[in-house]
């Protein structure tokens, strides 16, 4: 973050995208935030199927193409995963979400007590 505030012109608003990490929730990480107002954050809902699918793909991306590779600077890596794009697009695979509708069911209730839980802690 403090990165992205030095190095984003100041006249531009920075909406970020963040899960529900504790981290992200945290009193300093608020406070920063709270005294730099063109950070907008937007929580994902909790247990959001899709973004898990979405770190999938980052994942292979990584394990594909990154990691293993040796890079001479960040033209070389852009070329590299263009070039995995172009092939994953020439056989796309969709990713595919397994889980069963009780177990996704269980995960909601787990959810709604613990959110319950904290509402009854912080009064």
């Amino acid at each position: 973050l403090k990165q992205l505030d030095r190095e984003t012109p100041g006249d531009l608003h920075l909406p970020l995208i963040v899960d529900n990490y504790a981290t992200h929730k945290h009193e300093k990480v608020r406070a920063w935030l709270a005294r730099r107002p063109r950070f907008h954050v937007h929580f994902t809902p909790t247990g959001s199927c899709w973004l898990n699918l979405v770190e999938r793909f980052f994942a292979d991306l990584t394990e594909e193409v990154i990691r293993e590779g040796r890079f001479t600077g960040v033209r070389d890596l852009t070329r590299a995963i263009e070039a995995y794009l172009a092939q994953r697009n020439e056989a796309p695979r969709r990713y595919v979400w397994k889980a069963d509708g009780e177990s996704i069911l269980r995960k909601v209730r787990h959810a709604r007590e613990a959110l319950a839980a904290q509402h009854v802690c912080r009064s």
